[in-house]
């Protein structure tokens, strides 16, 4: 029988391995002696190189699990108020057990009234009987001394470690967009960033980002608004914070185990409405500033909500100190909305004036209706804008998002006689100038009206004069060379 003959696949798997043996058996080793120098060499190499590139595994150790806060028979560490206003305070070792929170201290006349603190975290409504089912009982938080919390907590508490966001409200409002934006997540930041007083433009802080946000009242469905700014919002500021909803909190309630926050920021908007501020401003997120804090402090939320929606820091950002070199104005429109709407003569007129002075002066115009916008055109475009205007509504909710500068601006028109202090107060917050319209009567701090819901506020026949809100503009757009001096 005469030999096989080698197939094709086979010769060239041959070719290959005849290469191979060429190629490596020069620098194989020859003699015990080089295979030692050669494993040494290859450590050496493996070593450098892993200083130059870092493994996984050298970068980010196996976290270990949060050892308990153990006292034993010792006393139990105490509650420490860190800063504290009418429902904004930021708490050290808070603990918690059965679904009640506990300040454990010996000083109790230190802490403040806990009806500045907490709430029942009912529904708020007007009215002597609504104030008095929102005072907070045993059931929401106690005061007990040391020796009353070792008998309570026993040895050891399980911990939540890192800094905790707790909000202790219904979800009355949270699904709306600026009580989400210009309320609630403004408190928390305007009191927590109180910590770091010297924030600067860019928002760089050595504050660490919260580990969690906690609703002990609402649940997973009802923190979002129609529109998904919410979670946009919270995503884009802190991409690692987890979320907790009613239901994680009863499940520790269940366990019968006490457990303690290293370090939380608790809100409560009723316990927010004691606060002088709020009583000045009906504003909740007014009292926290009453604490120190930096003129940026805003910015390192702004910077990374409009960098995450993809706008440069540079982008529309200033030629000199901060003002832009072609100033953006944008008209937020409620003509579509159906409630709160200009005259439409007026409307139109207004639209024609602001064309003039983008013809005569080359400003950049934008006549928008948010919700005609995908969530990126609407931060990309706050973002830029150096003027924003419209009628009383949402809309004007975009202004958090602008860059403060000496002529960032915000005009906002009211049926005459009408006033709220929802974008004015937020405005000046930010460090920037708001003007109300009564028609063709501006106003600016410290002359504003007192707040007022005249018949007609809410209606579709709000006048304004366009030719006096451009001439403003003009004006708010060549300030003096002094301001850039």
């Amino acid at each position: 029988m005469p030999p096989l003959a080698p197939t094709a696949r086979e010769v060239v798997l041959l070719a290959v391995l005849l290469v191979l043996l060429l190629v490596v058996t020069p620098n194989l080793p020859t003699s015990a002696g080089d295979a030692l120098t050669f494993s040494k060499a290859y450590l050496q190499s493996t070593k450098s190189s892993e200083a130059l590139t870092p493994t996984l595994e050298s970068q980010y150790t196996l976290q270990s699990l949060n050892p308990a806060l153990v006292w034993g028979l010792g006393q139990v560490p105490e509650t420490k108020v860190v800063v504290h206003v009418p429902g904004w305070s930021i708490f050290d070792r808070l603990y918690l057990l059965n679904g009640t929170v506990y300040i454990v201290t010996d000083t109790p006349e230190t802490i403040p009234d806990r009806s500045r603190i907490t709430s029942t975290a009912v529904f708020i409504n007007n009215g002597p009987i609504a104030e008095a089912e929102r005072i907070p009982t045993d059931k929401e938080m106690r005061i007990v001394s040391t020796n009353q919390a070792r008998l309570l907590f026993g040895p050891s508490a399980e911990r939540l470690d890192g800094v905790t966001w707790l909000a202790n409200d219904p979800k009355q409002f949270i699904t709306h967009y600026y009580h989400w934006a210009a309320e609630l997540f403004f408190g928390f930041w305007r009191t927590y960033s109180s910590l770091d007083p010297s924030i600067p433009p860019t928002g760089e802080t050595s504050l660490p980002a919260p580990r969690r946000m906690i609703f002990a009242h609402l649940d997973a469905n009802n923190w979002r608004d129609y529109a998904e700014m919410n979670q946009f919002i919270l995503r884009s500021s802190f991409p690692s914070i987890s979320m907790e909803f009613m239901n994680d909190w009863k499940e520790r309630a269940d366990t019968g185990r006490v457990f303690v926050f290293d370090r939380v920021v608790f809100a409560d908007r009723a316990a927010a409405m004691h606060g002088d501020n709020f009583l000045r401003t009906q504003r909740t997120a007014s009292n926290p500033f009453a604490l120190p804090g930096s003129v940026n402090w805003w910015s390192t939320v702004r910077n990374a909500v409009v960098g995450f929606a993809g706008l440069s820091q540079n982008e529309g950002a200033a030629s000199v100190k901060g003002v832009a070199s072609n100033p953006v104005i944008t008209y937020v429109s409620r003509q579509d909305w159906g409630r709160r709407m200009l005259i439409p003569e007026h409307h139109d007129r207004l639209v024609r004036e602001l064309h003039g002075l983008r013809d005569k002066y080359g400003y950049e115009i934008n006549i928008v209706s948010m919700d005609k916008l995908s969530r990126i055109e609407q931060f990309q475009l706050s973002g830029r804008t150096t003027i924003m205007m419209g009628v009383h509504g949402n809309g004007l909710t975009s202004l958090v998002w602008m860059r403060p500068t000496p002529r960032s601006t915000v005009m906002e028109f009211f049926y005459p006689e009408g006033f709220a202090h929802d974008y004015e107060y937020t405005t000046r917050a930010l460090g920037m100038v708001h003007y109300g319209f009564w028609n063709d009567r501006a106003f600016t701090r410290p002359d504003v009206p007192p707040v007022n819901y005249p018949e007609g506020f809410q209606g579709n026949e709000i006048p304004i004069d366009g030719a006096a809100v451009a001439r403003l503009c003009h004006e708010r757009l060549t300030l003096s060379e002094e301001a850039d001096d």
